[in-house]
């Protein structure tokens, strides 16, 4: 068997312990699709929330694909709408 030789090149980077390295992906869109879902969670069957697109933070655009990312993988299904105003979320029944 070959001993493998461990490189005495220096490291271009930082390095930490891996325990360390943060695990979760708590990105920038993470607080308004939580308030979206538990909206979506409390919502009447054939009622839409209605988020007006001027207290968003992060476009419609990135709020929707960060929205879409988290239904998928909760397995829920969701249907979105917009208008120059507003973002509209709402349950779609199965």
């Amino acid at each position: 068997m070959v001993a493998s030789k461990v490189a005495s090149v220096p490291m271009h980077f930082r390095t930490m312990v891996q325990a360390d390295v943060p695990q979760g992906r708590n990105g920038k869109h993470k607080q308004i699709v939580a308030i979206i879902l538990k909206d979506l969670d409390n919502l009447a069957p054939g009622a839409a929330i209605k988020i007006p697109l001027d207290k968003l933070v992060e476009s419609k655009e990135n709020v929707r694909s960060a929205l879409n990312r988290a239904t998928r993988k909760a397995g829920r299904r969701v249907a979105t709408a917009a208008d120059s105003t507003f973002l509209y979320v709402w349950n779609v029944a199965e």
